[in-house]
């Protein structure tokens, strides 16, 4: 039996992730469902992508991914389920995939057609939850849906590089539970664009000419009590492999997150300029 994991924004108040959980169960009594998150920021496309793309390889091929995240059908965000990188994911087109797909080809996408046999307010329920229990029991994709080649992307998810290669500009792409900023700039990117130059990060009036590999390498050798540190800002690349914004030892009841602390917001502006030394004339020998 495959897993079947659930990231929605519905968050734990309401009935929603209970009676989703009810129907998988009356599909499948042996199913073995878990949840990503149901925390996700309402309607967050780029906020989804990220948790996903984050949590997806944690799971063994076969897994089926539930995303019920700005979900309800329409002309413009029809429902789609994808093979891709020996997943399942049943999910609205409206781009959230995009961060995924980019880097890995779909093996198969297909447009979910079985709404002409179900009318519903409550897609994740009614549509998304029939999907995944046909394909958990084996069914092929162009059964539910016509196949096609095309998903929406998110043009926000990409970071811009000038023509002149001197400077990547991004921005705040999620905000964590530390309130740590985590950016769409990946330390491949970072490598690829800089190729070891120096280099000034700018998070508004704040800036960084240093990215650590770890949280507590900001502590000096000098002291012996850490949390003299608390609360000093710093750059990391996290363990996803994004720039990070961060605050050591963060708490958001005391100290607060990077995100308050620095005034930043989702989809904010994050610059690096890398600094390129001009070689000095030649002078030929006489």
């Amino acid at each position: 039996m495959s897993f079947i994991t659930l990231t929605t924004d519905f968050g734990t108040k309401d009935h929603f992730v209970g009676a989703v959980k009810g129907a998988i169960y009356s599909e499948l009594e042996d199913a073995k469902i878990v949840d990503i998150t149901h925390e996700v920021s309402p309607f967050n496309i780029t906020e989804t992508a990220y948790i996903l793309k984050n949590s997806y390889k944690s799971f063994p091929k076969g897994t089926i991914h539930i995303i019920g995240v700005d979900s309800e059908l329409s002309k413009d965000n029809k429902h789609i389920a994808i093979d891709l990188d020996g997943h399942f994911f049943v999910c609205p087109d409206n781009g959230l995939i995009s961060m995924i797909a980019s880097e890995i080809q779909p093996t198969k996408i297909v447009e979910i057609n079985i709404h002409d046999r179900i009318e519903s307010s409550f897609p994740v329920l009614d549509v998304f939850v029939k999907v995944a229990c046909f394909i958990a029991r084996g069914g092929n994709l162009t059964v539910i849906g016509r196949e096609t080649f095309e998903f929406k992307k998110l043009v926000e998810i990409q970071p811009k590089v000038n023509q002149a290669k001197t400077q990547i500009i991004g921005g705040v792409l999620y905000i964590d539970n530390y309130g740590n900023l985590i950016t769409n700039i990946s330390k491949k990117m970072f490598n690829d664009i800089g190729k070891g130059r120096s280099f000034e990060i700018r998070a508004s009036r704040y800036s960084f000419d240093k990215i650590f590999s770890k949280y507590n390498e900001i502590v000096t050798n000098n002291t012996t009590d850490n949390r003299v540190f608390d609360g000093n800002r710093l750059a990391i690349f996290n363990s996803a492999g994004y720039l990070e914004i961060a605050i050591y030892r963060s708490n958001l009841k005391t100290v607060g997150g990077a995100s308050t602390l620095l005034g930043l917001e989702y989809r904010d502006p994050i610059i690096i300029d890398f600094i390129t030394v001009s070689k000095p004339e030649y002078t030929p020998l006489s």
